[in-house]
């Protein structure tokens, strides 16, 4: 499996709210599909010159944390069960249990 952070492997879907922002990240394995995110801000270095990206959030950023994540949880909700009801009779790994 790639890391994240290499060039191969982008992820699937970005929220985006101000400066923070979730990427998506599909991986696939025997069983199916599985969806890992990872939340992020950007902020721009002391010198103001150049944009970096942190996980770590200030007090003013934790609501917008929630939000993305509240987003991104219903993203990967919906992915999962896009493949459920394409796939009723084998079912989804136990992955994500929706009304059948």
């Amino acid at each position: 499996m790639q890391q994240q952070g290499t060039t191969k492997n982008k992820p699937i879907h970005d929220i985006r709210l101000g400066l923070v922002k979730a990427a998506i990240w599909k991986h696939d394995n025997e069983n199916g599909p599985w969806y890992s995110v990872s939340i992020n801000r950007s902020y721009k270095d002391k010198d103001g010159d150049e944009w970096k990206q942190t996980d770590f959030f200030n007090r003013d950023d934790l609501l917008l944390v929630a939000k993305v994540a509240d987003l991104a949880h219903t993203f990967v909700c919906e992915k999962l069960q896009e493949r459920g009801s394409q796939d009723r009779e084998g079912g989804n790994g136990g992955r994500f249990r929706g009304n059948k």
